[in-house]
């Protein structure tokens, strides 16, 4: 599932890098958004048929094209992935041989890379591999970046996108909600490469405020006092890190330096993806 509304500058790199993918039996779903850049046009001129473009001129938010992902899907799996990310070539056949191999994972992620609008490759996202290391702490994140994820299509059904819309959250809310009922992994490789976009102080706090509320209402209702006070604490600093960053002109994004974890091949590899992609 590749949602998108007006991500002309990057989609159809990342369409390419979707269609290089060494397992080749999925489908592209590009959802519109109500783009008026031209996207989905451009995505029919690459004249693959695995890209199915659909689009309806409307403007109805990310969680319900996501829903609406998930009932178009055809598939066994079903991928997240954003339009201005980058896929390694091994991604799905990685992902899918691990779900293969463990039926009782629902969702599985992969480690990514952060770059820059230049390429620069700055290091990596947050990564814990099992369902408990993951879970450890919901009142402050799950570390299952979504442009890494697939899963199977039955747990998207039965765990669809939160409507009203948790903006700039729905994800973290949708992976807090399911996890009492759910397994997680994620694999150690480097499958995505993704794009850090210039900061914006207003969606960060929009995202953080989402995010907090959906952890507190979730939280509560299972009981859980302490990690409703604990989310509240965390909040309250991510918050103020965002602003401190924000100031500084910086990212607030939580990043982890890559070279003492990338080895040379997958850096290697990196590089190749991104050549021409920036």
């Amino acid at each position: 599932m590749l949602p998108v509304r007006n991500g002309m500058p990057y989609l159809r790199d990342a369409l390419l890098s979707l269609l290089g993918q060494t397992f080749g039996d999925f489908e592209v779903l590009v959802l519109d958004d109500g783009s008026d850049d031209g996207g989905p046009a451009m995505a029919r001129t690459l004249g693959d048929g695995r890209i199915q473009v659909h689009e309806d001129a409307r403007r109805i938010g990310l969680a319900a094209r996501l829903n609406q992902g998930v009932r178009l899907a055809r598939g066994e799996l079903i991928a997240r992935m954003d339009a201005d990310d980058i896929c390694l070539p091994r991604r799905f056949e990685v992902q899918s041989t691990y779900l293969s191999a463990h039926p009782e994972v629902d969702l599985v992620g992969c480690r990514a890379a952060v770059f820059r609008q230049a390429g620069e490759v700055l290091g990596l996202l947050p990564f814990a591999a099992s369902h408990e290391a993951l879970c450890a702490r919901p009142w402050h994140t799950i570390p299952l970046p979504h442009p890494t994820w697939l899963g199977r299509r039955e747990w998207f059904m039965r765990n669809p996108y939160r409507i009203p819309e948790v903006v700039r959250a729905e994800d973290q809310e949708l992976l807090v909600r399911a996890s009492v009922t759910s397994r997680y992994a994620c694999v150690p490789e480097v499958l995505l490469a993704y794009r850090l976009a210039a900061p914006d102080l207003r969606k960060l706090l929009v995202a953080r405020r989402s995010q907090l509320l959906a952890q507190v209402r979730l939280l509560a209702l299972r009981r859980e006092w302490s990690g409703v006070m604990l989310a509240l604490a965390c909040g309250a600093l991510k918050s103020g890190r965002d602003v401190a960053a924000a100031a500084g002109r910086r990212s607030g994004y939580r990043v982890h330096p890559h070279h003492a974890q990338l080895d040379p091949a997958t850096l290697r590899e990196l590089a190749l993806a991104l050549e021409g992609r920036a």
